[in-house]
Parts: structure tokens; C-alpha cells; sequence
């Protein structure tokens, strides 16, 4: 087994051509786990207001039915999302610490948002990858959880935002008024089932409901309706103003009362309920189970040796949820580095190391159609859930048609050296000889594919696109 590439495409994005043999690949991969390792160049990028200030304007055009507003202002949000998009995908390309990329992307699937579920994600994803993922990616899972708990994205898309405890102030307000809005499970239910405890976790329906009302009040700015539910109150508690898309927590909005979650209760005390109940969540032995055999399933296998997740299982709890030493202790892991284990790359993966293989120092505009073609555009799963991290997802007939007839058009823009390390004022007009695809991929030498890379007879672009549409790259 060849080390450089099991640590190059199993723990990092792709391996590139002409990179040296790693003379220690484990240090390699452990001097990337340093704080600051995940940090994006967002001096281009929007800033929250200016997210604020595009998602505003579409509901301002919106509640006065401007169509021409309307088309300005999501013509706005969309230049955000490439933007966003075009920056992260370039990290997961160009990046010299590939492993914390990986996990950003891992974390950034776990606790998903998606953009096509609700207008206002469009803007909001990449900032929402910026504030809550990559800054934590080596710190501490509880303080992730707690950003993605008040990060308006993630209120917004599982609809926090708007949950009204039943026997608020506002709740009662509403009551007078004939109107009715009530309390909104759905976020306490995928906190509970897909970001800590897992499905089979230990929680009831009535946890559920309990959580739900432990988090409201837990809302955002800048949308309105805040605002309005608030409207006529004094509108005690922390976070911005109105006109700045942030997280806030209103008082009127919070359920009174205790509360009993998982047998523990919680006395009334406002926005530090949530505080304390995302903390004893991310403490429970469940989550450390969890979350360690999803991480497995992630580096090592579809179905996760039971005494890995039992070591990733030890390595949490000893460090109390400890990014940064979990990550090691999956460095650590014999199987990770076993040739009889082994992942099928994902359509964004799969994408991705192609593009690092020829040391491509950008991302091609039409990336994100491609994404789109091959089923997995970035921050758009159809579910809570994410996307799905197995073979059986992705290695189905067409999908496999389809990476074969992609790897085919773009071959020559592939293996064109322009492409590939050179700088914008140094760009060489030699192509990648496709037999140097050899040093990316870990195949034998009587694998087919050494005796075809080698035959002159066939054109240079078939030779790549038989790298890269072959079985053997499919696989990290």
C-alpha cells in the first residue's frame, strides 16, 4: 500500500501530480491539526451585512410585489452564493492542509443547511460554513453545535426562528388577536436525532417536545418576524436589531415554566436553558457513540469496524469532545491506513481530486452546473440528514455513465498544463503525459491500466479520461 496516496485521498481532497513522496505521511496529516488550518481569505467575500442587507431587499421587493426589485435582488443573492461557493470549493482544490477540509466539508454535511429549502439559505450557507464550520473544526463540538444552534441559517431552515412557546407572552398576545402560532419541533428534533444523540440515542417524542420549548425564543433578526411577534412588548433579552440578520433571543417568545429533558430538569432561565441543555447533550454518551462511528464510516468503511468507532468512542469521551485530538485519534487508526478499507469518492470528492490531481489553482466556472449534474451541488441536500456517505448513494449505473461521459469532455482541459501549477504569467503549453497519472492512483503494476496509459496508440485524452472514468479513481 502506498502511504502518500492513502493520506493524500483518504484523509485529504486528491493526490497531484509530481507532488514528492511524503517521507512521513501521519506527521504530514497531524501538523495540519492546528487552529488555524480551516481558515478561509474572506476579504472578498460578502460580510453578514451585506447578506443581511440582499436578503432584506428581497423581501422588501416581495411585500411590495416589485418584479423588477424582485429580479435585482435575487440576481444579488445569487452573485453571494457563487461567490460563497466558488471560495469554498477553491479551498477544497488548492488547499495545502487537504485533511481540514475534508473535515470541514464532513461538519458542513453533518449540520447541513440547504439551500434550496428556503430563499433567505442562498445567501446565508457560505457565511454559515464560514462562522460555524471552519472555526471550529479543531476545537471543541460543543461550541460547533452551540454556533449552528444560533446561527440564523440554521434558524431559519429548520424554522426556530419562528417557534412560539405556547404559554408566551407573545403566544398570549396572539391569542387575543385571533391568531395562533405555536411551537415548532423540527429543529430540536434534528438536534436531538442528526447532530448529537443519532436516531437510536435514547430520546423520546416528549424530549422532543421539551427541547423545542427549552429553545425558544431563539431567533433572528432581520427578516421581521421577530419583529412583529414581538411588537407592542418589551422585548427583553441578547442580540442584534432588526436590521442586522443575526441571531437574537426574545423573551416574549420563550416557553415559562420548567422543563424535564432526558430526566434532567431545567429550571426557567431563559436563553441559558438552551446554553445548558446543548451542553449536557453534547456530553451524553450517546453522541460520543454517534458521532464516532459516523467519523469511521467517513474515513474508513461503509459499515465501521466496531473497534475503531470503539477507539474514536474512547477519544471523545476522554476529551470531552475535542476536535482536534478525535482527528489525531483517527490519524491513529490501523484501519484507516488497511488496503482492504476503502471509500467510494462522492460526486463533490470525486470532482475535487480530479481538479487536485492536475494542481489546478482554481475552479472552473462551470462547476457548480457539474455539481449539479452528477447530484450533489454543494449545500443543497434534499434532507436534514445531508447527503449520504456510502457507495450504494453513488456508484449506481447512471451515475457511474455519467462520471465516465464527464471525465471524457473534460480530459483535455485536464491534462493541458495551463491548467495546472504554473502561475497566471508562467503557464506552460505541455500537457500531463497520462501515464504520470499512474503516481495518483494506487493500483498494481499488472492492473490494466499501467498497460493503457502506456499505449501511444491511443489518444491522450482517452488515456486521461480512462484515469479518471476508471474504476480505480473512483475509490479513496
Amino acid at each position: 500500500m502506498n502511504r502518500t496516496l492513502r493520506a493524500c485521498n483518504r484523509f485529504g481532497m486528491g493526490a497531484t501530480v509530481g507532488d514528492p513522496a511524503l517521507a512521513d505521511p501521519r506527521s504530514w496529516l497531524l501538523g495540519q491539526v492546528r487552529s488555524d488550518a480551516a481558515a478561509l481569505d474572506d476579504a472578498s467575500l460578502p460580510t453578514a451585512s451585506v447578506v443581511g442587507a440582499a436578503n432584506r431587499a428581497l423581501i422588501e421587493a416581495q411585500r411590495s410585489r416589485d418584479e423588477g426589485a424582485i429580479r435585482v435582488a435575487r440576481e444579488e443573492i445569487r452573485g453571494i452564493a457563487r461567490a460563497e461557493g466558488g471560495a469554498a470549493l477553491r479551498a477544497r482544490v488548492t488547499s495545502t492542509a487537504p485533511f481540514a477540509e475534508r473535515l470541514v466539508a464532513f461538519w458542513s454535511n453533518h449540520f447541513c443547511v440547504s439551500v434550496p429549502a428556503k430563499p433567505p439559505i442562498a445567501a446565508l450557507a457560505g457565511l454559515y460554513e464560514r462562522q460555524v464550520i471552519r472555526p471550529h473544526v479543531f476545537g471543541r463540538f460543543e461550541d460547533m453545535v452551540l454556533a449552528s444552534a444560533r446561527h440564523p441559517a440554521m434558524l431559519v431552515y429548520l424554522d426556530n426562528a419562528v417557534s412560539i412557546g405556547p404559554h408566551s407572552a407573545a403566544a398570549r398576545g396572539l391569542a387575543r388577536r385571533g391568531r395562533e402560532r405555536g411551537l415548532n419541533e423540527n429543529y430540536a428534533r434534528e438536534l436531538l436525532e442528526l447532530h448529537t444523540l443519532g436516531v437510536d440515542g435514547g430520546y423520546a417524542q416528549e424530549d422532543v417536545e421539551a427541547l423545542a420549548r427549552i429553545l425558544t425564543g431563539w431567533t433572528v433578526t432581520g427578516f421581521g418576524f421577530a419583529d412583529r411577534l414581538a411588537r407592542g412588548r418589551d422585548r427583553r433579552g441578547s442580540g442584534a436589531n432588526d436590521n442586522t440578520v443575526a441571531f437574537a433571543y426574545q423573551d416574549v417568545l420563550h416557553e415559562p415554566g420548567d422543563k424535564t429533558l432526558l430526566g434532567v430538569k431545567y429550571g426557567e432561565a431563559g436563553e441559558e436553558e438552551g446554553r445548558r441543555a446543548i451542553a449536557d447533550l453534547c456530553r451524553h454518551p450517546s453522541t460520543a457513540r454517534f458521532l464516532a462511528t459516523k467519523l469511521v464510516r467517513h474515513f474508513v468503511a461503509d459499515e465501521p469496524p466496531p473497534e475503531a468507532v470503539d477507539r474514536i468512542v474512547s477519544r471523545w469521551t476522554e476529551t470531552d469532545g475535542d476536535l482536534a485530538e478525535v482527528s489525531r485519534g483517527l490519524i491513529d487508526l490501523d484501519e484507516a491506513w488497511m488496503p482492504e478499507y476503502r471509500k467510494f469518492r462522492a460526486p463533490q470528492d470525486w470532482l475535487t481530486a480530479m481538479l487536485r490531481a492536475v494542481g489546478a489553482r482554481d475552479v472552473p466556472e462551470p462547476i457548480g452546473r457539474l455539481l449539479q449534474q452528477l447530484r450533489q451541488p454543494l449545500w443543497a441536500p434534499s434532507s436534514p440528514k445531508g447527503y449520504a456517505d456510502t457507495k450504494s448513494e453513488w456508484a449506481d449505473p447512471d451515475s457511474l455513465l455519467n462520471r465516465a461521459e464527464l471525465a471524457r469532455s473534460a480530459a483535455g482541459r485536464l491534462s493541458s498544463a495551463a491548467l495546472a501549477r504554473s502561475s497566471p504569467g508562467d503557464r506552460r503549453t505541455s500537457r500531463i503525459d497520462p501515464e504520470r497519472f499512474l503516481e495518483i492512483v494506487d493500483v498494481s503494476n499488472s492492473d490494466p491500466l499501467v498497460t493503457l496509459l502506456a499505449d501511444g496508440s491511443i489518444a491522450a485524452d482517452e488515456r486521461t479520461a480512462l484515469v479518471f472514468g476508471g474504476p480505480a479513481f473512483q475509490w479513496r
